[in-house]
């Protein structure tokens, strides 16, 4: 496990249990945007960095959904289930130090990033499918979460009854009820093997595309979505949930840091997470909270920079290290009527009529 200052690995065990109580490095104060926040940076041993960020507006505050955005350290091939799961269950009791509602973990969370190899039986890899929800394996992290009355979303791969496969988010509430599983709709690289790559991307391999699109679920005190990696990038992904009324938004995401088909945009990788985060949540009126398994995993390395976004677009919580990190905002459901009952009151100021392209056309078509 990695110590406060980041050092060791993810599967490394300490001479000694972690302590979990965060020790207060900073605090701060200050006005943003016409809110008070205030500002805690923690670290929690043993377990990369934790901080905590409480916002508050200045009518008062009312639907507060406390989320911790848990980010993973890499999770490397020979890392089992079990040493995962451990990861996962020592981040939810640091939540619930913090008053945490709800812990976010990244996307394919129990393993590494299988698909940057490519095997022509696809059943070789079964093995990094889970076949049910929860499991022998997974068990553990939902009766602690019960336990402790916390609610989490975490990424996984499925491989179903029918033999289909899909990139999967289960959100569970505090109760320990299942609210939804939410499959991946934009499934990035490639459907081949691509022997002069440095690593595969091979996602269309071994996952389907969604058919069920973005769907919104009535949980947490609010209304809550979710999506995975390569759906933050398009827009259509924000204001399908928007148009659903969505205050809270959940993304697990694993991201390479060199982009094999254009490596100029390597030097942008974190301004782009950033970016598409910010504009879909702003341009919603909704959180955002996105959630990286980040570090150098299987020798590739990987975006950090989890972070939650307010309906204002600003960051108000984000990752300074690739290890396992949790940060902690108090997220104002009430503050993203500021924003969708007046610049963005869909019902006023939109017009579908004049928007044809964007569900009837696929790809460009450039005029004549």
């Amino acid at each position: 496990m990695p110590t406060s200052s980041g050092s060791g690995s993810p599967g490394d065990t300490p001479d000694h249990a972690p302590d979990h109580t965060p020790e207060v490095k900073s605090w701060a104060i200050f006005l943003t945007g016409g809110s008070l926040a205030a500002h805690w940076r923690l670290t929690a041993p043993h377990y990369g960095s934790l901080r905590l960020r409480g916002v508050w507006h200045d009518e008062g505050v009312s639907h507060i959904v406390t989320v911790g955005a848990a980010q993973l350290g890499p999770v490397q091939r020979e890392h089992t289930r079990h040493d995962v799961v451990e990861r996962l269950v020592d981040l939810l009791r640091q939540g619930a130090a913090h008053g945490c509602d709800l812990v976010v973990y990244p996307e394919l969370a129990l393993t590494t990033f299988f698909p940057r190899w490519f095997v022509d039986d696809i059943r070789e890899f079964d093995h990094f499918y889970e076949r049910a929800m929860p499991n022998p394996a997974t068990q553990p992290l939902f009766d602690e979460a019960k336990r402790l009355g916390i609610g989490f979303c975490l990424g996984y791969a499925l491989l179903d009854g029918e033999g289909r496969r899909w990139n999967v988010q289960t959100l569970v509430e505090r109760d320990g009820r299942q609210v939804a599983t939410f499959k991946k709709v934009h499934i990035p690289g490639h459907e081949h093997h691509e022997p002069d790559r440095p690593f595969q991307h091979a996602e269309r391999y071994y996952f389907e595309p969604s058919p069920e699109g973005f769907g919104v679920w009535r949980a947490f005190g609010g209304l809550v979505g979710m999506m995975i990696c390569n759906d933050r990038r398009w827009p259509e992904t924000y204001r399908e949930m928007g148009l659903q009324g969505v205050e809270l938004i959940l993304c697990g995401y694993n991201t390479p840091l060199h982009y094999v088909p254009d490596p100029s945009q390597d030097i942008l990788q974190g301004f782009h997470n950033s970016l598409v985060m910010q504009s879909g949540a702003y341009q919603n009126g909704t959180w955002v909270v996105g959630v990286a398994k980040g570090g150098v995993e299987e020798g590739v390395d990987s975006l950090g920079q989890s972070c939650i976004v307010a309906p204002s677009g600003q960051i108000v919580a984000q990752a300074y290290t690739t290890d396992d990190e949790l940060l902690v905002a108090r997220c104002d459901l009430d503050w993203c009527a500021k924003y969708k009952d007046t610049l963005f009151d869909f019902a006023r100021y939109r017009r579908p009529e004049v928007y044809g392209r964007i569900t009837g056309q696929r790809g460009v078509i450039e005029p004549p």
